[in-house]
């Protein structure tokens, strides 16, 4: 694991924000998982970019525990789950955006009392250090 690459750094934020976003998500507006995808990568402007193998299962685990219902539908021709949020879900929300915002602005002030302005080094960069060695 290298822990100085920047990408490592990312795809752990990725992973802690989804299951928020994907309920966030489904808060604002019905959606399938698909459109799920697409919305928060463009909502997060791709720093939150789930995969199939994300989505559904968060979905399925949402749905479970009431958060979430479903029904099918056709969208474009194809059936689709159409996920919507519950009451439980709506207020889960609302949690979870509230243990985040207090997270955040506790982050806010590690990071900058932390001095590590360094910029990350990327895998690429990386690979182009050492072959100058």
């Amino acid at each position: 694991m290298d822990y100085s690459c920047g990408e490592y750094w990312g795809a752990m934020l990725n992973a802690s924000l989804c299951k928020l976003l994907i309920l966030r998500t489904v808060c604002e507006q019905p959606m399938h998982g698909y459109a799920i995808i697409w919305r928060l990568a463009a909502m997060t402007r791709q720093l939150c970019v789930p995969t199939q193998a994300t989505v559904y299962p968060v979905l399925r685990e949402f749905e479970r525990c009431g958060c979430l219902r479903s029904r099918s539908e056709m969208v474009h021709g194809r059936e689709r789950r159409v996920y919507t949020a519950t009451a439980k879900g709506r207020a889960g929300l609302a949690a979870g955006m509230h243990v985040w915002r207090r997270a955040l602005a506790r982050l806010n002030l590690i990071v900058r009392e932390s001095g590590a302005r360094r910029k990350p080094v990327t895998r690429q960069e990386k690979g182009k250090r050492s072959s100058r060695k």
